[in-house]
């Protein structure tokens, strides 16, 4: 599946917090995509003993472009998908989504949108993500 920017997925969730960070300090962080999958980078119990690795592109993730991939293992279940990002204005907003074929449990398809307000002494985070369900059962090699 190539880059559709005009695509309906059938799902979506949203949330925002309140960080007593800048719009810059917070954009910065989110930016760095390897900060964002840490948790799944090292093997752990909720992983079932697999990890996942992040790996980026030679524009590190950081241009409108930009490639992010992720590969990995759950228990047995070999995971992959890549991303590429759709939208960046620093530091207000960010936008990726998956292209190909995702290899995941949960979600397919994928559209995940950062925005960011300055408020006063912090910053509104808004992350949401549009998304379709899988459409290969990874638990059944189907």
């Amino acid at each position: 599946m190539g880059l559709d920017k005009t695509k309906i997925y059938e799902r979506h969730y949203e949330d925002s917090v309140f960080i007593l960070a800048g719009a810059a300090e917070i954009f910065a962080f989110i930016d760095h995509h390897t900060h964002l999958s840490s948790h799944m980078n090292k093997s752990s119990w909720m992983m079932g003993g697999g990890r996942m690795e992040t790996s980026v592109d030679d524009r590190h993730g950081q241009e409108v472009g930009s490639h992010i991939r992720m590969n990995g293992r759950f228990f047995w279940i070999m995971l992959s998908l890549d991303e590429v990002i759709t939208r960046r204005e620093p530091p207000r907003a960010k936008v990726w989504e998956t292209v190909g074929t995702p290899k995941l449990l949960v979600v397919g398809h994928y559209r995940m949108t950062v925005k960011i307000e300055p408020r006063g002494d912090g910053s509104l985070l808004s992350v949401s993500i549009d998304y379709d369900l899988p459409t290969e059962n990874l638990w059944l090699g189907k």
